[in-house]
């Protein structure tokens, strides 16, 4: 179309700034000059044309002329002896120049019309192609991943080894009667490698993979979803055995009739006609579908029985050991120093995706680039990790001495109780430097993967969580306490809720499960659930999280009262090197030792007036 358009431009700038094209130049005169040529003998020969002349002169050039209707022309041309040639006007065909201009005006409006179909359908298939599938098969020779790509899920990679098995060596399977399975659904939290894991069995399997995303079925248009899954299904049959990965099947495959995506009519056409398909009178032998979501709550039942989806396999976040696997795969891929131990690497990053390494190593990769290194140290992961953990750090971040000093005690508080719980997580470290959202923050790091807590680490928990708002009112007194403890008490006040509602750990209301408060938006409107308990349950609930938060509360006051010359030499610490190991604290408190050796620092134990005094503040104990 672009070519078409390049040439009736030339064509036009062309016949405008040459209108006679390569018809050769002529002599154009007036008729009065023709005749008077004519008296004068000098014209020899003429051809009429209707009313165009065209002729030559004796000194032979050539002319023309635009005759009127004169009829004593022809006698005076006689009587000169004029050389005389007639014929009428001929219909010449039109050029092909003519026919594009005078077509130009619809082939661009067609074009226009092409452009905009093909764009509501995505670009595929052409104008009419609203009801063909958008699977695309997988090209194995462009960015092949195998399972040896695939790390920190062994257990879900068994189960989909057996599938490529099966497709390789059907009869291993078929000679004790087994089926080949219809369809396997990969469920899991985001970033955990679901789409890696069907990219290695596209990989392994040797046979043709199509992929395609659940959003690919939904159109404007009605019918044009299911359309499409029968067209998906037609190519599966005739590449048979293949597989077909449907990526955030919950984009299609809601329930149906439960609200859930505003009941629209496209997408429950396209579920039945999946539905038909997986498992209907006209069985697809030697398809397998395989699915991935993070929202399997949400799916349609109909789709997730026998039959349809044999099977479902949970891929969830790796252990230590899967996550040391992982970085070993994404560590490959950088130069990486020879004193970085991956295995502290992966104990330091507990409840981390496979997504969240792959964006930690490369962080790491960016800081040592950025730092003009060569190699990837062990300091540069430590600093990423901090980085995604955290945030990254606002050093540009005004902040006043006072606030300073506020949050180096919050951040204190929270240090020492950590310390002295006994349930409690290490701290891994402590920094007043704003990361994030937050001004300062200590964070902990259990020792080993835990699936579950116990009553005493929770409630050591909710200690921590109130020991700045405590330190804050102890130091700096009631009037002077911030907002700066609005996170820790919303997290301790969910943590107690859960408690009491979900976990059956209230001694008062004991091991029962109560309706919790939980919200829906519904047509752009935030709607609170209706509770599935009594105004006196409901007021019970209440008192049982005031009294865990309470308990946590005290708990933090006691400690802090303790240990309230730890706590001032902590805040000096935090105030002096912004931020402090865990060692470098353990080291502090315990020892009395400074990090880097620095002994100007430390201070008399048994003088706390000038320790106080040297930073403008008076003690102040709360019992």
């Amino acid at each position: 179309m672009w070519g078409i358009i390049v040439l009736l431009t030339v064509g036009l700038y062309n016949m405008f700034k040459n209108p006679q094209g390569s018809m050769g130049v002529k002599n154009n005169i007036i008729f009065s000059e023709f005749l008077k040529e004519v008296d004068d003998g000098r014209v020899v020969q003429v051809e009429i044309q209707g009313k165009n002349i065209n002729g030559v002169f004796s000194n032979g050039k050539t002319f023309t002329t635009y005759a009127p209707e004169d009829p004593n022309l022809i006698q005076k041309l006689s009587d000169k002896g004029v050389s005389i040639s007639a014929s009428p006007i001929e219909e010449k065909m039109p050029s092909l120049l003519g026919i594009l201009l005078s077509w130009f005006p619809m082939l661009l409006l067609i074009a226009v019309w092409i452009f905009f179909m093909r764009q509501m359908q995505g670009g595929k298939g052409g104008a009419m192609g609203f009801g063909r599938s958008k699977a695309k098969m997988m090209n194995e020779l462009k960015g092949k991943v195998t399972f040896n790509d695939v790390a920190g899920v062994e257990e879900a990679k068994e189960e989909v080894e057996e599938v490529v098995e099966f497709l390789k060596d059907p009869r291993k399977f078929s000679r004790l009667g087994g089926k080949i399975p219809r369809g396997c659904l990969l469920v899991g939290p985001p970033g955990t490698g679901k789409t890696l894991l069907a990219r290695a069995i596209a990989g392994e399997a040797g046979v043709p993979f199509f992929t395609i995303s659940g959003s690919d079925f939904v159109e404007m248009f009605v019918g044009v979803g299911a359309s499409r899954v029968r067209d998906m299904f037609e190519q599966g049959k005739k590449h048979s055995p293949c597989i077909i990965f449907i990526d955030e099947i919950d984009a299609v495959g809601r329930s149906r009739g439960a609200g859930l995506g505003g009941g629209n009519d496209e997408r429950e056409q396209t579920l039945n006609q999946l539905l038909v398909e997986m498992d209907g009178f006209d069985t697809n032998e030697g398809v397998i579908i395989i699915a991935a979501t993070n929202r399997p709550d949400v799916l349609d039942p109909a789709l997730l029985r026998p039959g349809r989806f044999d099977r479902q396999v949970v891929v969830s976040n790796p252990d230590i050991l899967g996550r040391e696997k992982i970085l070993k795969v994404h560590a490959k891929k950088i130069s990486m120093a020879a004193d970085v131990n991956l295995r502290t690497v992966a104990r330091g990053t507990p409840g981390f995706s496979g997504a969240d390494l792959a964006n930690l190593v490369n962080e790491a990769a960016l800081l040592a680039a950025r730092k003009n290194k060569r190699i990837v140290t062990n300091q540069e992961f430590e600093e990423a990790k901090d980085k995604v953990m955290m945030g990254a750090e606002r050093r540009s971040m005004v902040m006043s001495e006072e606030e300073k000093k506020l949050t180096a005690y919050h951040e204190a508080g929270h240090a020492i109780v950590t310390i002295n719980e006994k349930a409690a997580y290490p701290i891994h470290k402590a920094t007043i430097i704003p990361r994030g959202r937050a001004l300062g923050m200590v964070m902990q790091l259990p020792e080993r993967d835990e699936v579950s807590q116990t009553r005493e680490q929770l409630h050591a928990q909710m200690a921590i969580a109130m020991g700045g708002r405590v330190a804050e009112e102890i130091i700096f007194g009631e009037d002077k306490v911030t907002t700066g403890a609005a996170s820790d008490i919303e997290q301790a006040t969910k943590r107690a809720r859960a408690m009491v509602m979900r976990a059956g750990l209230s001694k008062e209301l004991g091991p029962v499960a109560y309706g919790e408060n939980e919200e829906e938006v519904f047509l752009g409107r935030s709607v609170a659930r209706q509770q599935n308990m009594s105004e006196e349950t409901a007021k019970k609930v209440d008192s049982e999280i005031r009294k865990i938060v309470d308990q946590g509360y005290e708990r933090a006051r006691n400690l802090l009262n303790e240990k309230i010359d730890d706590l001032h030499k902590l805040a000096k610490a935090l105030l002096t090197y912004e931020t402090l190991t865990g060692s470098e604290i353990e080291d502090l408190i315990n020892k009395n030792v400074y990090p880097r050796n620095k002994e100007d620092l430390k201070v008399e134990e048994d003088d706390q007036s000038s320790a106080l005094g040297s930073i403008g503040l008076k003690p102040k104990i709360v019992h």
